[in-house]
């Protein structure tokens, strides 16, 4: 799901002074911290500040999961959970690390699309 149209109501928000930029610059330190030592970089610039660009990071959740669930994962490691896991959910947070903007900005859902028991069956059955 793409989170474009809140995102620009937002923004329309912000412009026209019915949402402060407290309200929207508003990172937790943990998610600030998420983008500095685990985002991923883009060339997009901040669409508040203009003053850097923004940083994507990447947390999962899903029953199947573990003690996975809620942490910060990269591309690489996304493609090897799609295969090993039944189905699990993958939100995108854009985070701007010069002015604590952030806002969802797509959630998707990843896995094989196999129940875990179906998997295990056929995984032994190939030993």
């Amino acid at each position: 799901m793409d989170y474009g149209l809140v995102r620009r109501a937002t923004l329309a928000d912000v412009r026209s002074g019915r949402t402060t930029l407290a309200d929207v610059c508003d990172a937790h330190p943990y998610l600030l911290r998420a983008a500095k030592f685990h985002g991923e970089a883009t060339a997009k610039p901040c669409p508040i500040c203009r003053g850097g660009n923004l940083t994507h990071v990447t947390y999962v959740y899903g029953d199947e999961l573990g003690q996975y669930a809620g942490r910060v994962k990269r591309g690489p490691e996304l493609d090897e959970m799609a295969a090993e896991y039944g189905e699990f959910r993958v939100y995108v947070v854009e985070v701007c690390q010069s002015c604590a903007w952030n806002h969802l900005a797509t959630s998707y859902v990843l896995g094989t699309g196999e129940p875990p028991a179906r998997r295990g069956r056929r995984a032994r059955s190939g030993q």
